[in-house]
């Protein structure tokens, strides 16, 4: 319906639109898409699992009080 009364159609719009659509068509793998792969397939979601692991079983978040330390083996207090 673009292009009927009062409306105006961009060419450089329609051009990008006809890019954005048809890019599975001209995907080529070179260096830059293999690291941009890797790391948002691989190293990511390993670094947020590697942190996620590391935290697990670090923090106690319930029943605690005011001035209770969060870490499930809190740190013994010195006395004077």
């Amino acid at each position: 319906m673009a292009g009927h009364g009062y409306t105006k159609t961009d060419p450089a719009v329609d051009r990008w639109n006809v890019m954005r659509e048809a890019v599975y068509q001209n995907f080529r793998w070179n260096k830059r898409t293999a690291r941009q792969a890797i790391f948002g397939m691989v190293l990511f979601p390993a670094a947020v699992y590697a942190l996620a692991y590391n935290q697990h079983n670090k923090w106690d978040w319930a029943g605690k009080r005011k001035g209770e330390s969060l870490l499930r083996a809190a740190p013994a207090q010195e006395s004077d």
